[in-house]
This record gives C-alpha cells, structure tokens and sequence, in this order.
C-alpha cells in the first residue's frame, strides 16, 4: 500500500510540477470536441506514454534524456501549430498526434520514474501507480478545462476562437522557449 500511495502521489506531482506536461494536455483541448472526441485523443495520449513509460523503466529501450526532454518541447510547439493551422473542415489530427508524441512523453516520464528510486520488488505496483497518478493529474486538467472550453463555445463562437488561437500562440511561445533551453542546457 506504501509503494502504490507514494508513486500515485509522485506521478500527480509530476504533472502540476511540469508545465510542459500541462502545455500539452492545454494544448490538445484547445480546438474543444465533443467529450467522446476529446476522450479519444486523451486516450490515445495515455494509450501511448503508457507503453514507452513501462518499456523504458522496464529497461528495455531508453533514449537519452538529451533528445527526449527538447523533442517533448518540440510536441508543445507541434500542437499549438496544429491548432493554429486547423480549419473548419478539415480532418483532426489531435488523437494520431497525441499518441505520436505520446511515445515521446512516456521517455520523459520513466526518467522521472526512476530518479525516484524504484523499489526492487515492487517494480509493477511502482510503475502501474506511478502511470495511475499521472492520469488522475490529467484528468484533472481535463475535468477543470474542457467544460470552461465548451462554455466559452457555446457563448460565442468567435470568443472561443480567439481563446485557441491566443492560447495556441501561448503554447507554441512556451514550447520554443523550453526547446531552445533544453538544447543550448545540452
């Protein structure tokens, strides 16, 4: 019980203590969606860093952290410009997104994951806690900023459009900013 309490709380932790985590999930609500459509690319998103997160911590594949926190920036950046460049009509790409970066996502989790040193002989119940944090701290920013996001759409349709393309050009800014610093950090 000790194990899978501290690294639910560990896994929360991560998400409101990483802005660029929290840019991401923002980012992806952005263009708002029914709650099945937005249920989908949350789920393609955890779907993804689900599998690098256990194959990373599990040891069997790991990139260096030099290449996965700029290419977790790089995503923030992606997202904003998808949503910047989204027309009515046009096909979302928000969920095939989110799983792609996803992956990406998941490398930077399991380095969180395992600086926090992982009991030997609760490998599973660390990483299946850990990985159930991390969605309670998504979930959490779903529940909080979509129904806002749907309220604001259903008031006017251009206030919702000035708040993604505002909010977008906010992300894109952030993303280049923390891309710039993890590459010259390097």
């Amino acid at each position: 019980r000790e194990v899978v309490a501290r690294f639910i709380v560990q896994g929360v932790k991560h998400i409101f203590q990483g802005p660029d985590h929290i840019a991401f999930v923002v980012g992806l609500l952005l263009l708002g969606g029914g709650m099945r459509r937005l249920l989908k690319i949350v789920t393609a998103f955890t779907a993804a860093h689900s599998i690098t997160l256990a194959v990373a911590t599990l040891g069997v594949f790991q990139p260096p952290s030099r290449i996965v926190e700029p290419a977790i920036a790089a995503s923030i950046v992606c997202i904003g410009i998808e949503n910047l460049r989204h027309r009515a009509g046009m096909r979302d790409r928000r969920a095939l997104l989110a799983f792609c970066f996803g992956l990406v996502h998941g490398f930077g989790f399991a380095s969180v994951l395992r600086e926090t040193g992982l009991p030997a002989g609760a490998l599973g119940w660390s990483l299946a806690s850990f990985n159930l944090g991390v969605e309670m701290g998504q979930t959490a920013i779903v529940l909080s900023l979509a129904p806002i996001l749907a309220w604001v759409r259903s008031a006017s349709l251009r206030a919702s459009s000035r708040v993604a393309f505002a909010g977008s050009w906010v992300i894109v800014c952030a993303g280049g900013y923390w891309f710039a610093e993890r590459l010259l950090a390097r």
